[in-house]
């Protein structure tokens, strides 16, 4: 259809949009999905014509006439928390699960090599460290390292340190992922020569009970960011249907509200290694506890919750927007 007559069609329905607003709910929607039908068929044809941005122009009008005031249900602050971020870990599961094994992988390979060479427990701890930690041992307290600083100043060391660990694992991502690959390596292994070096004196069930306090959060929160650091590489190297730099702009985003969401987690575990994890003689029932709340707040919020979301019919828009299970409201 020529530009003339589409025009000449559509006019007098056009001006009495905007010349005769209504307030009637059903009439204004259907004016616009009317105008959003004639926008979508002026970009196809005359995308740089004064039409387009005519309908652009109205469509806007209603769309803000719609939406202006309406409150929405949950602020901001609590969308994020109670519906995005756990359906964008659903949408992402396969990746954690895969940065997952690849982390414990790493671990089995920590523990295989300590435990068939004496000297790779050296060269991945060091010497200093391997000789304070046998000492200890021999003195009776063998993680009296957690006593040696002041609990303040060790706190505040922990969370800089592993926040700053997490996003260089992320970042590292932009690198095809082999940057985020090597973190988790190397994480990884040092975790299972660690345990191994306990194990190995016949400390392993001691030390899960007193290490764990504080690395079931830290340990799961590295594997975490590295998921978002291997789905900015996955966003550039297989951008699909997008164009390579959009998708990468999605991927980083998206890693980016991982990450932020990351640090009150690094933060409450470096509490915990700097105030708790230090009274290693804590009755064995509290410190299963602490460790069961840890562990059931990871799997709950990030694994367990996401999927009940899903199941419930909330999904989750290419623009992050969260659709309700009745499919007729978007938040």
């Amino acid at each position: 259809m020529r530009e003339s007559l589409f025009i000449k069609k559509n006019l007098p329905r056009w001006k009495q949009c905007q010349e005769e607003p209504t307030e009637d709910p059903d009439e204004m929607a259907e004016r616009f999905v009317s105008l959003l039908d004639d926008l979508s068929y002026a970009k196809t044809f005359y995308s740089f014509s004064k039409v387009t941005r005519y309908l652009n122009g109205l469509a806007a009008n209603i769309y803000h006439s719609i939406y202006r005031n309406k409150k929405e249900d949950v602020g901001r602050f609590q969308l994020f928390f109670k519906y995005e971020l756990p359906l964008l870990f659903r949408k992402h599961h396969k990746l954690l699960l895969f940065t997952l094994l690849f982390f414990l992988f790493c671990c089995l390979i920590g523990v295989f090599s300590s435990a068939h060479d004496e000297t790779f427990v050296r060269s991945v701890l060091g010497d200093e460290y391997v000789n304070m930690t046998e000492q200890n041992i021999a003195n009776g307290d063998p993680f009296g390292v957690y006593k040696d600083q002041n609990e303040w100043y060790m706190f505040l060391r922990i969370a800089y340190n592993n926040i700053v660990v997490a996003f260089l694992c992320f970042v590292y991502g932009i690198f095809m992922g082999i940057g985020t690959l090597f973190f988790l390596f190397k994480n990884g292994v040092m975790l299972g020569v660690f345990q191994q070096l306990f194990f190995e004196h016949h400390l392993g069930g001691q030390s899960i009970l007193v290490i764990w306090i504080h690395g079931t959060l830290e340990i799961s929160s590295i594997i975490i960011a590295g998921c978002a650091g291997l789905l900015l590489a996955k966003s550039f190297l297989f951008p699909g249907p997008d164009k390579r730099t959009d998708s990468l702009a999605k991927g980083a985003k998206d890693g980016i509200k991982i990450m932020v969401t990351l640090v009150p987690i690094f933060i409450v575990a470096a509490f915990l290694e700097g105030y708790v994890t230090r009274h290693t003689g804590m009755p064995t029932w509290l410190s299963i506890f602490i460790l069961a709340i840890s562990l059931a707040f990871i799997i709950g919020y990030f694994i367990v919750y996401p999927n009940y979301l899903h199941r419930k019919g909330f999904r989750l828009t290419e623009n992050r927007k969260v659709i309700l299970p009745s499919n007729t409201q978007s938040l």
